[in-house]
């Protein structure tokens, strides 16, 4: 794929509507759209899907992949396509992601569990690592799973939490890590993009930062994976885990990966030995002895149909190019952050996320007192954002299935519910 060469609008003259025309035929990634189901087949009254980041359109190959696999994988192979393909898939899925999208090389990157799972096991295994060792770094507004579930880890394992405050409109920064991390930090949790703002954390420097203080570092990449470059062996990081049903259009609660570096797959021990992990996995012997390789981080038997649709984009971003993905990306939040200075500030509305394309990722929130009511209006006319506390419209946009003039529509009708819901 050539590189993407179109700007975010510097202005939306001589209209919005034909300035989104013109993005969209100047757009090196525009085909891809029509890719997906849904789009441009008469089988969505959708006017425009706004919940990219959140769950990914499903692609027509993936419908006819699944189709295929239920009448042949399954239905003609049946017990005989574990050892024809499916024992080994959550590893070839995993390169091929790592390939396209994560900067990863291959045997780090798997498909496993859901995102929760994922980074119990990771994080778990990352603080027993370092048993001389107590905290464990996060922030006050890191996904509601993850400080969730490092809660549970620190009552578990007596350790402590030390907490970033987290500035809801953006994120954290490597001054604010280098300020709590020291000799007791054993692991530091950070989202690579904040799931409530879509602010893009400073990856390398964090990590150098945590690794200076001799402490490990998972990373959250469930906002980023798919829409923003991602450099995981070049930054040196030692663990992350994102889920693959957003902009990796996985489907409904598809399984996430997990990521570990190969330096420390044979140092770490996860805390759910199931037998899918074990070095030999038809032994069947009275203990269990875990694989050398990355495959010691699964537990139970892969789940083979929910991980397939996400082939397809992973195949798709790799032909585009997650450089180019990321160029349409910085183009289509741009697109929103003018729209939102042209029609929604006049009606009190901010901008809830950085200005500043390079310390954003895929998505913008919009806050207005309103914003929940405009949610639940705008879903009832086929416009479909989400919420988040506080006060937020969050507009995520995935780069391979939208369209500028998609976003113009959009944008459009948030503007007209808001003013509808106001209006004195």
């Amino acid at each position: 794929m050539t590189d993407f060469d179109i700007a975010p609008p510097a202005a939306l003259s001589p209209d919005p509507l034909t300035a989104a025309r013109a993005l969209d035929a100047a757009d090196p990634l525009a085909a891809f759209r029509t890719r997906f189901a849904g789009i441009d087949d008469g089988t969505s009254t959708v006017t425009a899907y706004f919940d990219g980041n959140s769950l990914g359109r499903p692609t027509r190959a993936s419908i006819e992949r699944i189709q295929r696999f239920l009448v042949e994988g399954w239905g003609d192979r049946l017990i005989r396509g574990w050892d024809e393909e499916w024992m080994e898939l959550p590893f070839a899925i995993g390169d091929d992601l790592g390939r396209a999208a994560l900067g990863a090389a291959p045997g780090q990157t798997f498909i496993g569990d859901s995102t929760t799972v994922l980074l119990y096991k990771l994080a778990r295994a990352a603080v027993d690592s370092v048993p001389e060792r107590s905290e464990i770094v996060l922030d006050t507004d890191n996904f509601p799973t993850d400080r969730y579930l490092l809660d549970g880890i620190a009552r578990e394992r007596g350790l402590r939490l030390v907490w970033i405050e987290a500035d809801t409109e953006a994120g954290v920064t490597p001054e604010q890590v280098a300020a709590v991390v020291g000799p007791q930090t054993a692991l530091v949790v950070l989202s690579h993009v904040a799931y409530r703002s879509g602010f893009l954390a400073e990856l390398h420097t964090i990590t150098r930062i945590v690794h200076d203080a001799g402490a490990l570092v998972l990373w959250d990449l469930c906002h980023s994976a798919g829409s923003v470059p991602i450099e995981l062996d070049e930054a040196g990081v030692d663990l992350a885990v994102g889920c693959t049903y957003k902009y990796l259009n996985g489907g409904p609660g598809s399984p996430a990966f997990g990521y570990v570096n190969a330096r420390l797959i044979p140092r770490l021990t996860q805390p759910i030995q199931g037998w899918m992990g074990a070095g030999d996995v038809f032994l069947m012997g009275p203990e269990y002895v875990p694989a050398d390789s990355i495959r010691r981080f699964l537990s139970g038997t892969p789940p083979i149909v929910g991980m397939l649709a996400m082939r397809d984009t992973v195949a798709m971003i790799e032909e585009a190019g997650i450089a180019a993905v990321r160029a349409k990306s910085v183009a289509l939040t741009g697109f929103a952050v003018a729209l939102t200075d042209e029609w929604l500030t006049p009606l009190g509305v901010t901008l809830a996320s950085p200005r500043d394309p390079e310390r954003r990722g895929g998505h913008i929130t919009l806050s207005h007192p309103a914003m929940r009511e405009v949610t639940a209006l705008l879903w009832q006319r086929d416009v479909i954002p989400d919420y988040r506390d506080p006060d937020g419209l969050r507009v995520g946009l995935s780069p391979l299935s939208t369209s500028f003039e998609e976003v113009c529509a959009g944008m459009a009708a948030v503007r007209d519910a808001l003013g509808e819901l106001t209006h004195d």
